[in-house]
């Protein structure tokens, strides 16, 4: 039967939207308790999935590991934020060095840092914690604990070079610095000798010359002591005889050392010799006023280059 008021096949105006009204509006039932649980948590999901960009995550409890391997106990020069880190004190050429350095790291990075506080060279460490550190460990595997100790020893570059001069710039050094020294003449315990002058009956020189030992003694001369001397080379014996006063010394050649000689200042026709008796400047035997001809005749007769003639 067609409803009152409306023609037979006409719907009256409105019934569509009132029908869908009554679709997407029909009254709510009771729900029962397993469907009113179901609600809730779709809704809380719904909800925790809106605010998840704006809360941050729940904290981890204490103790759990991933909190703890986040805590560092500072971040040392080498960039080791996040890691293990102990203190050490850094123990080198009497002065102590408070570092934190990363647990992990092996001796060899130990080394480096030890270069960038101290300026010593890695090669030339010698890193020590019960015992040489070894390079390729850990400081966690050789049991480094914070507070621990590390003794270095070694010396910088600088330090090698000022110990270890070459022998031959040492005895080039020491011969520049006797070269400084003023000529024998002029020095004090020679001086007081040349200023008595020139003897009397000293045997004449040769300037320019140079010739063979005279067959008989060479006179004339001076010792260190201002008195008259004489020298005789024995050759048929080997001994060379130092005549004074007093007394004659007959000397081996072979125990004659060395011979040296200087020309005297403002009479270089004469020359001032020693003749080294032992192992020190204090056993030369000075003669004073040898004529420049026979100097070198003495020199090779002394040393062993004899002179046949």
């Amino acid at each position: 039967m067609a409803a009152a008021g409306a023609p037979d096949g006409m719907e009256e105006p409105g019934m569509d939207t009132e029908a869908e009204t009554v679709a997407t509006e029909a009254p709510a039932r009771p729900l029962n308790c397993v469907e009113a649980e179901a609600a809730a948590g779709a809704a809380a999901e719904d909800s925790g999935a809106a605010r998840g960009s704006l809360q941050p995550a729940p904290a981890q409890p204490p103790g759990d590991p991933a909190a703890q391997a986040s805590v560092s106990n500072g971040e040392d020069a080498g960039g080791s934020a996040g890691r293990e880190l102990v203190d050490l004190k850094i123990i080198w050429n009497k002065t102590k060095h408070d570092v934190k350095f990363p647990l992990d790291s092996t001796g060899s990075e130990l080394k480096q840092k030890i270069h960038a506080i101290t300026g010593l060279p890695p090669a030339m460490q010698k890193v020590m914690y019960k015992g040489l550190v070894p390079e390729d460990k850990t400081l966690r595997e050789i049991k480094v604990t914070s507070g621990a100790k590390i003794m270095v020893v070694g010396s910088t570059i600088n330090d090698v070079l000022a110990v270890n001069t070459p022998k031959d710039a040492a005895q080039q050094d020491a011969k520049a610095e006797e070269n400084k020294k003023e000529p024998l003449c002029r020095q004090k315990q020679h001086r007081k000798v040349l200023d008595k002058g020139k003897p009397e009956d000293v045997m004449p020189s040769v300037k320019g010359a140079q010739e063979r030992l005279p067959t008989v003694p060479l006179s004339g001369m001076y010792n260190k002591s201002g008195g008259k001397v004489r020298l005789t080379f024995k050759l048929e014996q080997d001994q060379l005889w130092i005549g004074t006063k007093e007394r004659t010394e007959k000397l081996p050649m072979g125990s004659i050392k060395n011979v040296v000689s200087e020309p005297i200042e403002g009479h270089e026709d004469y020359h001032m010799m020693a003749f080294q008796l032992g192992p020190t400047e204090a056993s030369y035997y000075w003669v004073y006023w040898v004529p420049t001809q026979y100097v070198d005749a003495i020199k090779d007769t002394v040393l062993g280059k004899w002179q046949y003639f």
